[in-house]
């Protein structure tokens, strides 16, 4: 019921194509998006995932994330107003309708930086976005880039660590991601991001300038 109505409700949504961004933790999305979205200022359009954990030093509601409580993201979860949601290390996380919504309106590519679970129950949508996986070279260099982080007990970063495995083995897919991008080097990396969107961000510079 819920994913029917959702392919409804998307079908109407006039605008680009959004970016479905998928990666274990640590693959390096967050820079990666900082720098594209920096330099194509008037392009892009974060969607904004609703969580139950609580923020980080330095993360704002409503900008880096919704903070809710359990109950509240629940409730919206059952009212058929979430495009996809999972739960990880005890917390929930989802990308809402009306996140989508409100970027593609405005006539931005929409990111959504969503985990393997989530690519899938898109893959069972008409939402029709382009599909890119960031990886890391390898488990050994994503493990140093996660104990740098200092951010994580011993037993959450061995769940993140569990969780990369899985997900490096799954991208492997035949068809399930438009574009795999090994981030080794920061900017070839970037230069094949930009590659993979280039036409869409073509067509949003058009559009753009011809409105």
């Amino acid at each position: 019921m819920f994913m029917r109505y959702f392919a409804r409700a998307f079908s109407a949504m006039a605008g680009p194509r959004p970016v479905v961004l998928s990666g274990p933790s640590g693959a390096g999305k967050s820079t990666l998006l900082k720098k594209l979205m920096k330099e194509y200022d008037s392009v892009f359009g974060f969607s904004v995932s609703h969580t139950t954990r609580n923020p980080r030093p330095g993360e704002v509601n409503g900008k880096d994330y919704h903070f809710v409580t359990r109950e509240v993201m629940q409730a919206g979860i059952d009212n058929g107003d979430f495009i996809e949601h999972a739960e990880f290390s005890g917390n929930m996380y989802g990308t809402s309708k009306a996140a989508v919504q409100d970027v593609q309106a405005k006539n931005l590519i929409c990111i959504l930086d969503i985990d393997m679970q989530g690519v899938k129950n898109i893959k069972r949508t008409d939402l029709n976005p382009i599909y890119i996986s960031i990886q890391p070279p390898s488990m050994e260099v994503l493990e140093k880039r996660l104990r740098d982080r200092k951010t994580e007990s011993e037993e959450s970063l061995q769940r993140r660590l569990d969780i990369a495995r899985v997900d490096m083995e799954i991208s492997k897919e035949q068809g399930l991601f438009d574009s795999v991008i090994i981030n080794d080097n920061l900017e070839e990396a970037l230069g094949q991001l930009k590659k993979a969107l280039l036409e869409e961000i073509n067509k949003v510079k058009q559009t753009s300038m011809s409105s």
